[in-house]
């Protein structure tokens, strides 16, 4: 059975399994670096993330401070953090699908 063409169709598939990875895994330290910004309430609340999804900064404009009720104001953080959330992921599946060249690998982000 030829499978592979041979030792060296296998050989010529390990070579691009490993390249593969290489790209991969500098694509994820580069996404690592990255920061990712969401926002909610017309931009009176801004989170920015890194690469790792943990948060970085929180901007909370000093008007919404003073009309905002404490509910309203948690809802904000939450949704803007969900943004950035949001927008980091895609960022990485996008990423990841340009170096894959769409082909799904369980477990890769």
């Amino acid at each position: 059975m030829k499978g592979f063409g041979g030792a060296g169709g296998m050989s010529q598939l390990l070579k691009q399994a490993n390249q593969m990875q290489s790209r991969i895994k500098k694509v994820q330290d580069e996404l690592a670096l990255k920061q990712y910004e969401g926002t909610s309430g017309g931009g009176a609340v801004k989170i920015i993330i890194n690469g790792d999804y943990l948060v970085q900064s929180v901007q909370i404009d000093a008007e919404i401070m003073k009309s905002s009720d404490l509910e309203l104001l948690q809802d904000m953080i939450r949704a803007a953090t969900n943004d950035a959330v949001k927008t980091a992921k895609d960022t990485h599946a996008q990423e990841m699908q340009k170096v894959t060249g769409g082909v799904g690998i369980p477990g890769l982000f």
